[in-house]
């Protein structure tokens, strides 16, 4: 049998067409137009000029056989309307059901929206006094943000407004929590607390308080004047906003 060396086997045609087709899916980072490069913006402008989209694409370093890295973050975020607190709520399974995103890239966006979570708890930690319901909120988020679950807190201050204790006294399930009253003012006590504010999220996102919640009040602002530690709010709290009993002129009326 006769072999024309000057023209290669069947197999091998094939098998450098996939390798240049395969080559030409997955294009690499320099064959991106210059919108497309996120390393490179952020080395010469900062992370403060690159979109969510970007600094995503970084993290998951190459898209897929149809998208670039930048075109993959933002197809995840279209999913979650743009939203990153919603996007911390996705599961590794979650994440892992877009194309191009397998355990380690999910691993990689998980921990870093975590890194920037915590980062934010360690920087509302800096202003130890809270005189507001605004700062309240932002000191009860950094233990309720993202939660499936109804949790009840309670934040001790003394009586020039420094925090003395966040902690948590009760959880429950997806749209209600027992809470005891002994156990808030337990906690109120044995740090010498001259004043709290409670705390409890509605995993809903609904910020309208229900009659268990303004019956509740009540109960702990009458307990609150027999023990001389005032009940100074009551916040409902929500990933992306809070309700305050007393902003909204209701504690006083309960």
């Amino acid at each position: 049998m006769l072999i024309d060396i000057q023209k290669p086997p069947f197999w091998r045609l094939f098998y450098f067409s996939q390798i240049e087709k395969s080559m030409g899916e997955m294009k690499g980072i320099k064959s991106w137009s210059p919108d497309d490069r996120p390393r490179e913006k952020l080395a010469s402008k900062g992370p403060s000029a690159l979109s969510d989209a970007e600094l995503i694409a970084i993290l998951i370093g190459m898209g897929n056989s149809e998208e670039s890295a930048v075109d993959l973050a933002r197809k995840i975020l279209m999913s979650v309307a743009g939203d990153l607190n919603r996007l911390g709520l996705l599961s590794l399974k979650d994440l892992t059901n877009f194309r191009g995103i397998g355990s380690a890239k999910a691993i990689t966006i998980m921990a870093a929206l975590e890194l920037g979570k915590r980062k934010r708890a360690q920087s509302a930690k800096v202003n130890t006094k809270v005189n507001s319901s605004q700062l309240a909120y932002e000191r009860f988020l950094e233990h309720m943000s993202g939660l499936k679950h109804e949790e009840f807190w309670v934040m001790c201050l003394s009586s020039s407004a420094n925090v003395l204790t966040i902690q948590k006294v009760s959880e429950g399930g997806l749209s209600a929590t027992l809470v005891d009253p002994k156990r808030i003012f337990r906690v109120a006590l044995e740090c010498h607390a001259a004043k709290i504010i409670i705390a409890h999220n509605h995993p809903s996102g609904n910020l309208k308080p229900s009659n268990q919640d303004e019956k509740l009040t009540k109960r702990l602002l009458e307990t609150s004047k027999l023990l001389e530690c005032t009940l100074e709010d009551h916040l409902i709290v929500t990933d992306t906003g809070y309700f305050s009993f007393t902003d909204e002129g209701i504690l006083g009326m309960v």
